[in-house]
């Protein structure tokens, strides 16, 4: 599914050079490669600040502390993406307000969006729209009900680096934007890490106080925060990685062409579908994703030939076994649900070789009856 060895021999002695500085420096906490990837990565997406955090969960979780969401408040996202999003609000004794999505993006649908925030009203104090498998929301009209409301609307891009969304990069859009830097996303390191980025200075202040237990002097808390800081070493890890990541989404990108090439010419259009992607936007294809008929069935085929795949995400959020205090049921948001039964995966990173995206359409074809 993912082969990051490939990726590292590329660049492995870059990569161990600025470790070795580090480790020479003796200084591991907020110090010059964390400020210089700040700079960086704000100037990369388009935004006027970014602040280093200890993981993509964390960001989400500051965000919000940053919006000044609080107990018993509601916050608008989607059920359909990974479990952080909904359990940082969670997390802070804020309620998830579930939102169905587009069957097409698999992101948030605005309509549906408008209609929840018209009917719980003042009680939601935040909206997180997900930019799901590496592709913006629809942000324009999601951006109008937030300023509607007088509702943040913050980002998560964690799928999303560098993703566009009418010549917008993810993450200088809304309010905030919060991304991951999983080892498994297009910009990882070599653990955890995450990132806030934001156009207000009042909130990328707020932001750094918060990461350091809310404080702005040593030792002076004004109040509670939490302890979320890169790593100084990751940070010099992702300074080396940066210089190649849009070298390493046109790899993506051309891959899933081919994959679009393929597909149409294998005829199986009657029992999956390829991503979709809106005019206007542009896709990292942090996953390539399609929509299969017996995915199941399909997903252990692939295996028995050595392809990987992965499902993102086989339950919907409501219906999570931790949330079901929130009295949603089965049948409560029908696209999630379907579509949560229906997508797969497939490998997509840069270093495929065309024989190899080969391989994996004629073994889909072939499990559907094509030659």
């Amino acid at each position: 599914m993912l082969d990051l060895a490939s990726q590292y021999r590329k660049i492995r002695n870059e990569v161990l050079r600025e470790i070795k500085t580090v480790c020479d420096s003796q200084h591991y906490v907020l110090g010059k490669n964390v400020s210089g990837l700040e700079a960086e990565v704000a100037s990369y997406c388009g935004a006027k600040f970014a602040v280093g955090v200890a993981s993509g969960t964390d960001a989400l979780l500051l965000a919000l502390m940053a919006a000044g969401v609080k107990a018993g408040d509601k916050v608008a996202t989607s059920p359909f993406t990974f479990f952080a999003t909904a359990g940082s609000i969670a997390r802070l004794g804020a309620v998830p307000l579930f939102v169905d999505i587009d069957p097409d993006t698999y992101n948030i649908d605005p309509v549906k969006l408008e209609a929840a925030l018209r009917k719980n009203g003042k009680k939601v104090k935040a909206i997180i729209p997900v930019h799901l498998y590496g592709q913006c929301a629809d942000m324009a009209p999601i951006m109008k009900l937030g300023r509607k409301y007088r509702i943040p609307v913050i980002e998560d891009a964690a799928q999303s680096i560098g993703a566009a969304y009418k010549g917008k990069r993810a993450g200088s859009i809304g309010d905030m934007g919060c991304l991951s830097f999983y080892p498994t996303k297009n910009l990882g390191c070599f653990g955890d890490g995450g990132m806030v980025t934001t156009n207000d200075p009042k909130l990328a202040e707020r932001l750094k106080m918060l990461r350091v237990h809310g404080s702005r002097v040593r030792y002076y808390h004004d109040e509670v925060g939490v302890n979320s800081r890169l790593d100084e070493l990751q940070a010099a890890i992702l300074r080396v990685k940066l210089k190649y990541l849009d070298s390493w989404a046109d790899g993506r990108e051309r891959n899933a062409k081919r994959y679009d090439t393929l597909f149409h010419k294998a005829g199986i259009k009657g029992v999956l579908s390829i991503p979709y992607i809106p005019e206007g936007n542009v896709s990292v294809y942090n996953q390539y994703v399609i929509r299969a008929r017996k995915r199941d069935e399909l997903r252990a085929h692939l295996a028995a030939a050595g392809v990987g795949s992965e499902v993102y995400y086989p339950l919907p959020l409501h219906m999570q076994k931790c949330f079901k205090g929130l009295g949603y049921r089965r049948g409560a948001f029908p696209v999630s649900e379907t579509a949560a039964k229906e997508v797969l995966a497939l490998p997509i990173y840069p270093e495929l070789t065309p024989a190899q995206l080969k391989f994996v359409v004629e073994t889909i074809a072939g499990f559907y009856g094509k030659p």
